[in-house]
Formats: structure tokens, sequence, C-alpha cells
């Protein structure tokens, strides 16, 4: 990947069907999702079709899936295939991995996606999933992560996945407010970690959280920026202009649209740069 051809990186894209059909989520979620995003026609597309978007635009994007298995009954599309995908995209793609915390298999499964598949990172999603991250009994699985030197990331205050239902479906909120994140970050201090998307109802303490510990950075992915809480605009201007990091969360927010609305943000040219490319850059040890 030469990173210095790249206009941007963009940290948070979503692979929502695999090449046999399958969805990342069943109907009743993949369609309250798009009602929450307001998503258009073309909502799954292929990690080929990922890569091409991307190239086209000169940007790079780290994609994933999410394994909540267990929570939802639901089989979850392959890493392993995902990351093997991105293989032949090496120029654009960055392929993270997930993994279900409540199989007895994680951290086993954790090692051999990036042993074998050459996953850089890993993707958690607390409420869809349905564990808090700071329950000791997934420790394990951060002790390896942090061994093979991979980031995780973190889902982290309001979600669209089940937005509208009753019930929400039956996804907790509360398992993705990031003070429960704090906790790991704090026990694994080798452990990278990038809390996505405005925490909203938590931002104050998920730039807290940023501003206090050297090894966690934030996504702005999930939300155009039109509507980032202000303060999370001033401290990416400030404070957090070396910890925050271009996300879009494509295909429900296309990259096209983010960066149209964060053109309009008052941000500095020199946060806007650390912002869009260089931050990432760092964190995924793409810096020469």
């Amino acid at each position: 990947m030469n990173v210095a051809d790249l206009t941007a990186i963009d940290f948070h894209v979503h692979v929502e069907q695999d090449n046999h059909g399958h969805l990342a989520l069943d109907g009743e979620l993949m369609d309250a999702s798009a009602a929450y995003f307001r998503a258009g026609q073309n909502r799954t597309p292929t990690v080929a079709d990922i890569a091409a978007h991307y190239r086209e635009r000169r940007m790079a994007a780290v994609i994933f899936t999410v394994d909540a298995a267990t929570a939802l009954g639901h089989p979850a599309l392959s890493s392993a295939e995902i990351a093997d995908a991105a293989a032949a995209h090496p120029d654009v793609l960055i392929p993270f991995g997930s993994v279900d915390p409540h199989a007895a298999d994680a951290v086993a499964r954790a090692r051999g996606l990036v042993a074998d598949h050459g996953v850089r990172g890993f993707k958690f999603h607390p409420s869809l999933q349905a564990f808090a991250p700071n329950d000791t009994a997934f420790y394990p699985l951060y002790e390896a992560l942090q061994e093979l030197g991979v980031p995780a990331l973190f889902h982290t205050g309001q979600t669209g996945i089940g937005a509208g239902l009753p019930g929400g479906r039956g996804i907790k909120l509360r398992y993705s407010d990031p003070m429960l994140i704090d906790d790991v970050a704090a026990d694994f201090p080798g452990l990278t970690i990038v809390l996505a998307h405005p925490s909203v109802p938590w931002q104050d303490e998920a730039i807290s959280i940023a501003t206090h510990k050297a090894n966690v950075y934030i996504d702005l992915s999930g939300w155009s920026p039109k509507y980032f809480p202000a303060q999370l605009v001033k401290a990416a201007s400030r404070q957090l202009r070396h910890k925050v990091l271009f996300g879009s969360d494509f295909p429900l927010i296309t990259p096209d649209r983010w960066l149209s609305d964060f053109a309009r943000l008052d941000i500095g040219e020199d946060a806007r740069a650390l912002i869009l490319k260089e931050n990432a850059a760092g964190v995924l040890g793409l810096r020469d």
C-alpha cells in the first residue's frame, strides 16, 4: 500500500453480504438499520466492489464484519473469507477480523485470523454481541490481541441496529458505554483501542478516555459530520487532533457524503490532514 498516494484512510467500512449471498444480519435488523440511516439501494457491495469504490477515490479502507452469532442466533459472515478476498486488493483494503466473544475458541480464532489470513485488527460491537467489554471473562481475548500487536475497534454509543423496533430487538445500549472500555484500556496498556463513532450519549466520557489513555483513539464514523457534538469537533481540532480518525460507516454512509460535510466543519487544516490519513496510518503501522 502506497500511503503517500492516498487521499484518506477510512477506518470503518462494513461488509454486509458474502459471496454466497449470506447477510451479516437478519432481514428485520437489516431493514431497521437501513431506515435509521436512510441508506440507499447499494447496501451489500462485495469486497471487490468496495475495493473499486475506494480505489476510484484514491482511498484505503479498513473492512470487517461483526460476529454476533451467540447473541443474535444468526450465523456470522466469515472473517477469514473477507480477509482472503481483501488480499487481492492490498493497495486499498485493510482487513479486520471479528470473533464472537462468547465462543469458547474465540482466542484461537483470533490467533488464526492473524496468522493464517493476515487480519490487521479486530472489530467488536458490545451491544450487538451482548457482552460487557470489562468483564474479565473476556480478558484472555484482549491479552491475545495485545500480544499479537493488533488494534481493537469497539462500537460505542447509540446504534442504528435494532433502532425503532420493539425493545430495540433486545439490543442493550449500556454495553456500548465507553467507560466500560476505559477499564480495558487501563488493564491492557499495550493494546491499541479505537472507540468507534461519536459516543452519544457518552461523548464527554469518550473524549476524556482518549485524552487520558495514550492507547485510545476515536473514529468519527456512523454520523454525518454536520451532526457531530460540538465538544467532539472542538477536541478533534485541538487536544485530540492526533487521536481522531476518519471513518464513514460505508455502505450506510458513503465517504463522499461524509467528506463533503466534514469540509464544512471548523477544524484547522493541520488537524484535518491528521484525521483523514496520518493518524490512521500510525494506528495501522503503515508509516515508513
